[in-house]
């Protein structure tokens, strides 16, 4: 089976601009083609993961994945799906950010000669001659086509500024740059860059003659559209530091049954026989496809043995009520507890609510428990006689657990 069927068949592509031509060539040719990654934060999230399993799957097919990180665009700010114009970043943080994704990104394809290769567009957008640029590449965009791409329509009732309105003019730039210095003929990405792809493909047109095409995916949403990633703590991180291996597990364990098929199709390498065989599960069955999705997807992502002591932490906890070496723990000082913590800052400091708000919220309706005793009212103070051997098990709500070590 050709690589663009088996992104068919696991659901992958929402829109392409030449259907049949594109078919064609990635079934009989070796294609260079980018994805474009935000450097905004040191870690890529859930949300990235979508592209990372198609440059994989690319790449097994033999075509090539650039991997551009946006250090130039980043200093400006893509309108796309934001509601307020970006801080402004600096060229040491973009490095250090692109340095971590290339790590993260080396466990799903292969860097090297002949192979993925990572290049940053602020090496050729944060040197250009403003004027140059306008009479070069400026004067083939219209104003007019360009407010009626989806991603400028939503800022401007809130105001958008110049600086984000270059945004199209600068990834299409890219697209021209990459097609002329590696022979890059395809531009991939989430279906909110649609709009910015077509400018692309437009200029290296008009400016070169040449027909290129894009592709773009399914947004990894939920069964009710929100955007899957989104915990009480913030995004999915794929850094260990910032989303332990454990909570990354736990969050794939728990999504809602409706989920289960579309992630195991877009997230692993299970193959589609045995996911169709999943589809058949009902009711507590499908516990069983959400164990195979946690394993598979963390094994990705944090190797083998973590994913392991995942699954193994898990199955203590909600399988035998046991107490995990690997489950997730806060150390506090005994004698922070010399005159006793409040239950509402204990949460706050094992990170388990976001707010006092939310603490009350969940006491009202029963949700905290210490040591499997249900607390009762906001005015319980932890003190050294609730641990046992120095720890104490904090569970909220049916399915999370932490453990507090007095040290």
């Amino acid at each position: 089976m050709s690589v663009f069927e088996t992104l068919k068949e696991r659901g992958f592509i929402a829109q392409l601009t030449h259907e049949e031509t594109i078919k064609e060539l990635l079934e009989k040719e070796k294609v260079t083609f980018y994805i474009g990654f935000d450097p905004t934060a040191d870690s890529l999230h859930v949300g990235h993961f979508l592209q990372m399993m198609v440059m994989a799957h690319m790449q097994k097919a033999g075509h090539r994945p650039i991997a551009l990180v946006g250090g130039g665009t980043a200093m400006v700010g893509d309108p796309t799906g934001k509601t307020d114009m970006r801080r402004m970043m600096t060229r040491e943080e973009i490095k250090h950010n692109a340095d971590c994704f290339k790590k993260q990104l080396s466990k799903f394809i292969e860097f090297g000669e002949g192979k993925a290769v990572m290049v940053d567009n602020g090496d050729w957008l944060l040197d250009l001659n403003y004027v140059n640029f306008l009479r070069d590449i400026g004067v083939h965009f219209s104003v007019n086509r360009m407010l009626t791409a989806e991603c400028f329509k939503t800022r401007l009732e809130k105001g958008l500024s110049f600086i984000e309105f270059n945004y199209m003019l600068m990834q299409s730039y890219d697209f021209l740059k990459l097609y002329k210095e590696y022979g890059c003929i395809m531009q991939l990405g989430g279906d909110d860059q649609w709009s910015n792809i077509l400018g692309g493909i437009d200029l290296i047109r008009r400016k070169e003659g040449k027909e290129v095409y894009g592709m773009t995916f399914t947004l990894l949403t939920t069964s009710e559209g929100k955007k899957m990633g989104k915990t009480e703590k913030g995004a999915l991180w794929l850094d260990a530091n910032k989303t332990s291996p454990y909570e990354f597990y736990q969050y794939w364990r728990n999504i809602h049954d409706l989920d289960v098929i579309k992630c195991l199709k877009l997230l692993t390498f299970v193959p589609m026989e045995e996911i169709r065989e999943y589809e058949k599960l009902k009711d507590q069955e499908i516990n069983i496809a959400k164990k195979r999705l946690a394993f598979e997807v963390t094994k990705l992502i944090h190797g083998e043995e973590e994913a392991l002591n995942a699954q193994k932490t898990a199955e203590a906890l909600f399988e035998k009520g046991a107490v995990s070496d690997n489950m997730p723990t806060t150390e506090i000082a005994s004698s922070e507890f010399s005159d006793g913590i409040n239950i509402i800052d204990l949460l706050l400091k094992t990170k388990l609510i976001p707010s006092k708000t939310e603490g009350r919220r969940l006491i009202e309706q029963g949700g905290i428990s210490i040591n499997d005793n249900k607390v009762e009212g906001f005015d319980k103070v932890v003190t050294v006689d609730d641990f046992n051997n120095g720890e104490l098990i904090v569970k909220k709500g049916k399915k999370t657990y932490h453990r507090v070590k007095l040290v």
